[in-house]
């Protein structure tokens, strides 16, 4: 039973990510968005940690401190920023952010935004995915230029709608990119 409700419940995620990336021109992105979330490494976790109104990734690491799911599909998916960490030898090996490229932002906030409807169904605003990220603790190795882009995008989104901000983004973020296809 939590097979099909975590199939569901990922299938929705990814046509929401995949209708966004679509409206802002990002169609290679939005068909290959989470392709990483049906492998076994990341499926099957889902499986048994499904609850339905968060991410299964959370309960695994309530569970054994880490999520084996998560430490899978970060380093697979180029829309989330800890994909975009490397060790900084000028800092002292310390591991930082890098700056992320602007098609991965934007694809980024399509992933809030599909994660915050699926999870919150009709109580979902505009002001949602900015309200999850201001009560994360997630942005220690966020580099500073992806954060304030991300920031400036959920702000947007959050006063003045998805149509102004995917608008933007089509304009503004988007313009010096090269077509995908």
């Amino acid at each position: 039973m939590n097979a099909w409700k975590h199939f569901k419940t990922i299938t929705r995620h990814k046509f929401l990510v995949m209708k966004g990336c679509f409206q802002v021109g990002l169609y290679k992105q939005g068909i290959l968005h989470d392709l990483s979330k049906y492998s076994p490494e990341e499926f099957f976790v889902g499986c048994k940690y499904y609850q339905g109104m968060r991410s299964p990734n959370a309960a695994e690491r309530e569970v054994l401190g880490y999520s084996t799911a998560w430490m899978h599909h970060k380093g697979r998916n180029k829309h989330h920023y800890e994909y975009w960490t490397d060790i900084d030898m000028k800092n002292g090996g310390r591991m930082t952010g890098v700056p992320m490229p602007p098609e991965y932002i934007a694809e980024m906030l399509m992933d809030r935004i599909a994660a915050s409807k699926v999870y919150q169904g009709d109580r979902y605003t505009d002001a949602s995915p900015l309200a999850y990220y201001n009560r994360s603790k997630e942005r220690n190795f966020m580099h500073p230029k992806t954060r304030k882009t991300l920031e400036k995008l959920l702000k947007m989104l959050a006063r003045d709608g998805e149509k102004k901000t995917f608008a933007y983004i089509r304009r503004k973020l988007l313009r010096t990119r090269r077509p995908e296809f």
